[in-house]
């Protein structure tokens, strides 16, 4: 148990990391998928390919079609070999409702996350499906 403890923490400084290469400006999140002690994908918020690299409008809002790190991490894996099934979510903030419905239907087991975002409704689903939740502050 020690043992996972110390790697959550690691995967989820990696997923902080990650998170800088988004060029939102009102929050950067950081997502990576792991598997097996192996990192099958990664992801952090931000526009669809091909659009410009602007999150947010003049006004500070984000736009409709940005795409969450969990999403992105988990589309990424889809066009991969690779199955998230019975994997872990490492990501830097809580995920919204969704984010959790993709989770649950990618048969991602585990998200582990650090920022507990103000709304909840996103891991109220992942306990409900039995997904296991970790809040690592």
């Amino acid at each position: 148990m020690e043992k996972q403890r110390i790697l959550d923490g690691r995967y989820l400084r990696m997923a902080h990391i990650w998170s800088e290469n988004s060029y939102c400006v009102r929050r950067k999140v950081g997502a990576l998928i792991v598997k097996d002690q192996m990192i099958i994908s990664d992801g952090y918020n931000g526009t669809p390919s091909g659009f410009d690299n602007i999150c947010e409008n003049d006004e500070g809002a984000t736009f409709p079609y940005v795409l969450h790190a969990e999403a992105n991490a988990i589309t990424k894996v889809a066009r991969s070999n690779n199955s998230s099934e019975g994997s872990t979510l490492y990501v830097t903030a809580s995920p919204c409702m969704e984010c959790a419905k993709l989770i649950i239907q990618a048969g991602i087991r585990r998200v582990v996350f650090s920022e507990l975002y103000r709304i909840t409704d996103g891991l109220d689903l992942l306990r409900k499906a039995g997904v296991e939740v970790v809040h690592i502050q």
